[in-house]
């Protein structure tokens, strides 16, 4: 790109980051890798953007530790839909932490009533997996609960699976990128625009482990997906083609603004450092919008304060100096 066109570039990025300020779990703030790699472009027999996609897919494998990854087009519910159809059997336990665990508990209901390979589904709080005992053939869960604010270890996750003697499928959503440990577990889902710092539109199954199930429909296969059978996540796979290799250098950002927030509200905190996401803070404080262009996180939960997300100075990178939570009020 010559010189001329880059300022040009650069001066769009910021005048529509200016437009509007996120606290919000994902997308977070436009960065010029979202954009840099889009272009017109086809999923079969298009050599470059073939290229630039099993690049992606590569570099997706390795954040998480897994050697099977298939891309789907639709958000993180699709695939963990997908995920638990395919995937999960036998008794199920479910780790509640909010309200994506409940929506887990949800999509397990309906496999085990359509698809009848789960026989058994079981809930228990995060806060007491401690005391969990008899065995179980899945275990399923969020490492990090953004309606409530919630990590819950994957490492905490892993041990459970090995003292249960089961298998270990984590919705990765709001974790991936941001959180460590997720090899530990035999299959994830996550998407494209949170953690990953991608756009919206794509969604992603890893595994360590084949699917276990037959699944007698067309969309919720994961062969139909594996097999590209339906247009695919071109877009969102392009922004992540930019994002990926810089990755490191934007989650600085978020890493500044996090800090920032702990020390600004450290006296309205509800969570110990263990259980603390770098995606999002949940403090007991109601924050309100000062500006009609400043975006607050709406929870899905009717929760008393407020979750906060830092993830609006992405673009920033490390100049970012949290100067996003003076709109907060």
């Amino acid at each position: 790109m010559k010189k001329e066109n880059t300022k040009i570039f650069k001066d769009f990025i910021t005048k529509k980051n200016r437009e509007k300020y996120l606290f919000t779990p994902g997308p977070g703030s436009l960065t010029a890798e979202n954009l840099i790699h889009q272009q017109s472009c086809f999923g079969r027999n298009d050599q470059s953007y073939e290229k630039l996609e099993n690049q992606v897919l590569r570099r997706l494998k390795i954040m998480s530790g897994h050697k099977n990854i298939i891309r789907l087009q639709g958000s993180a519910s699709l695939a963990l839909e997908i995920l638990i159809n395919n995937f999960l059997f036998g008794k199920v336990l479910v780790i509640s932490t909010g309200y994506y665990s409940d929506r887990l508990k949800l999509l397990c209901d309906q496999s085990k009533k359509n698809f009848k390979n789960i026989k058994n589904i079981k809930s228990i709080s995060w806060e007491n997996i401690s005391e969990v005992s008899e065995k179980f053939d899945w275990i399923i869960g969020c490492a990090t609960e953004t309606s409530m604010g919630l990590k819950v270890p994957i490492l905490d996750l892993y041990k459970l699976k090995k003292r249960t003697k089961a298998k270990l499928a984590l919705d990765a959503t709001a974790s991936i990128g941001l959180e460590k440990d997720h090899h530990y577990s035999d299959v994830l889902a996550y998407s494209s625009c949170k953690g990953l710092f991608g756009l919206t539109g794509a969604s992603f199954i890893a595994y360590n482990i084949l699917p276990n199930n037959l699944v007698e429909s067309f969309y919720l296969s994961l062969k139909s997906h594996e097999d590209k059978k339906m247009t695919g996540p071109y877009h969102s796979i392009l922004s992540l083609a930019g994002v990926l290799p810089v990755h490191e250098e934007l989650k600085v950002s978020v890493k500044i603004n996090k800090l920032k927030f702990l020390e600004k509200m450290h006296l309205w905190l509800t969570k110990d450092k263990t259980n603390e996401p770098l995606l999002c803070t949940y403090t007991k404080y109601k924050f309100r919008n000062k500006e009609k262009n400043v975006i607050l996180y709406k929870t899905r939960l009717n929760i008393e304060g407020s979750v906060v997300c830092h993830l609006g100075e992405l673009h920033l990178k490390s100049k970012a100096k949290g100067k996003i939570l003076d709109l907060l009020k």
